[in-house]
C-alpha cells in the first residue's frame, strides 16, 4: 500500500474529527456555567426571560403537586405549550417534560381545535318536518319506489333533498320487492287449490 494515501487518510481522519469536536462544542447550550449563561441572557429581551422564568416556574409547581412522579393536567399543558412558544432556547429550559412530548402534545391541541371548529355547528335537522313526512308518505304508500325516483318527485315539488337524507327517513318502512309479492300471491293460490278453495 502506498505510504502517502494512507497518511493522507489519516490526515484526513484528523480533521474530520476535529471538525466533529469544534460543531459539537459550537451546538452545546450556552448555559454550561452561570458566567456563560449570564453573558447570553444580557442578550435577550425581557419579554424572552419572563417567559422562560414562566416556564420553570410552571414546571416547579407541576414538581411541587406530587412527590414520586410529575402529572401533567390539561391545564399545565396548555399552559406549556403557550409559555414554549414565546422562549427561543425553549428546549434548554425543559427539566421535567421530553420536548418530543411536547411536541407531541402541540401536535394533539392542533388536532382538537380543527376537529372542533370542522364539526357542524347545526345539530338540527336541515330538512323541514313538513318534507320529512312527505317522504315517508311516499315511500309508504309507493311501497316500488327507491330513493332516486322519490327525489325525483319532490325535485317536481321544487324540494331539493339528497338520495342519503331521503334513504335515511325510508328506513322506516317495510321493504317487499316484487318478486317476494309475487312467491307470496303464487303460494297463497296454490295451498288454496291444495285445501280444495
Amino acid at each position: 500500500m502506498n505510504p502517502l494515501l494512507s497518511s493522507r487518510k489519516w490526515l484526513f481522519r484528523l480533521c474530520l474529527g476535529r471538525l466533529h469536536s469544534c460543531f459539537v462544542l459550537w451546538t452545546r447550550p450556552l448555559n454550561t456555567s452561570l458566567l456563560l449563561g449570564t453573558l447570553a441572557d444580557l442578550r435577550r429581551s425581557k419579554s424572552e426571560l419572563m417567559a422562560e422564568n414562566a416556564l420553570l416556574r410552571q414546571q416547579l409547581i407541576m414538581l411541587k403537586r406530587q412527590v414520586k412522579r410529575p402529572s401533567c393536567t390539561k391545564a399545565d399543558r396548555l399552559l406549556l405549550i403557550l409559555l414554549v412558544r414565546m422562549v427561543r432556547t425553549w428546549k434548554q429550559a425543559l427539566f421535567i417534560v421530553q420536548p418530543d412530548t411536547l411536541l407531541r402534545w402541540h401536535r394533539q391541541g392542533f388536532r382538537l381545535f380543527w376537529r372542533q371548529k370542522s364539526k357542524a355547528s347545526l345539530t338540527q335537522a336541515k330538512v323541514s318536518a313538513e318534507t320529512i313526512a312527505l317522504i315517508k308518505e311516499m315511500a309508504k304508500n309507493n311501497r316500488l319506489w327507491g330513493a332516486e325516483r322519490i327525489r325525483g318527485e319532490l325535485l317536481k315539488l321544487d324540494i331539493r333533498v339528497c338520495k342519503r337524507t331521503i334513504q335515511k327517513y325510508m328506513r322506516g318502512r317495510t321493504h317487499t320487492s316484487p318478486n317476494r309479492a309475487k312467491l307470496a300471491d303464487v303460494s297463497a293460490q296454490s295451498w288454496g287449490r291444495d285445501l280444495g278453495l
